[in-house]
């Protein structure tokens, strides 16, 4: 018998701008297609876990928003969509 690799599970970065620059580089791997099939697998494992990561993250920053938004106005709540947002 023998013995199956672990994968290592790659530390998520910090900075959203860190995890955006992995995840570009993960889709550029993938888009090659030259990886072997279990590599393939911990890359994309990789990137789900980063686009959480950068989702979670953009829900958090846009709660901050809409609390500074609703402090600003004297207690009215007030949203405004972010850049990009909205079809525009």
């Amino acid at each position: 018998m023998s013995a199956q690799r672990v994968p290592e599970i790659p530390e998520i970065p910090e900075s959203f701008e860190a995890r955006i620059t992995r995840l570009e580089e993960i889709v550029a791997l993938l888009e090659r297609g030259e990886e072997p099939l279990e590599r393939t697998l911990e890359l994309f494992e990789e990137g789900i876990r980063l686009a959480r990561a950068c989702q979670e993250q953009v829900s958090a920053a846009r709660q901050r928003v809409e609390v500074l938004l609703e402090a600003a106005e004297e207690g009215a709540v007030r949203t405004e969509p972010l850049e990009g947002e909205g079809g525009a």
